[in-house]
């Protein structure tokens, strides 16, 4: 588990690190400062949340999945709990999160331009490999799932009255 948990680690920092953190604050302006009224607050919680759903997923793919968020390396058993029972891609949306917080932070509109094309690449990563492999490779286990866990939206189902 420990060899594991270094992977994860070691992607996080690599990968997420790199959409979240370096590129994001690349695209500020020496005069763009952090807020640290209400608006600044209101960045916080959503990076906040934002780290935290990742971190947690990052989490459920370790201890549940036996894999990691690298695709390289992706989990060995499906993962369908956690945030994963809310929408099928919590950890994209908690980096959308930390983006969305960042720009909010910064008043930035490079760094809210730069999350849109993010979720842009994602959706068309998740839509053209994620599936189609997750599919493949977990068959009527992953449909049954994707026909109960929405994509991106958490929703809930409407009840028979």
């Amino acid at each position: 588990m420990a060899m594991l948990l270094a992977k994860v680690v070691i992607f996080t920092v690599l990968v997420p690190g790199t959409i979240a953190v370096a590129i994001p604050y690349s695209l500020l302006t020496e005069e763009q400062v952090p807020h640290t009224g209400p608006l600044g607050l209101l960045g916080l919680l959503a990076l906040t949340l934002g780290v935290t759903f990742y971190l947690w997923c990052a989490w459920d793919f370790a201890s549940a999945g036996r894999g990691t968020p690298a695709p390289i390396d992706p989990p060995r058993m499906l993962v369908a709990r956690g945030l994963y029972r809310v929408v099928r891609n919590p950890m994209y949306v908690g980096v959308l999160l930390i983006l969305i917080g960042e720009s909010i932070i910064f008043s930035s509109l490079a760094i809210l331009q730069y999350t849109l094309v993010v979720w842009l690449m994602f959706h068309l990563f998740v839509v053209f490999y994620e599936e189609p492999t997750l599919r493949k490779k977990f068959g009527a286990t992953y449909d049954e799932y994707r026909k109960s866990v929405s994509r991106w939206v958490p929703h809930r189902p409407i009840s028979a009255r």
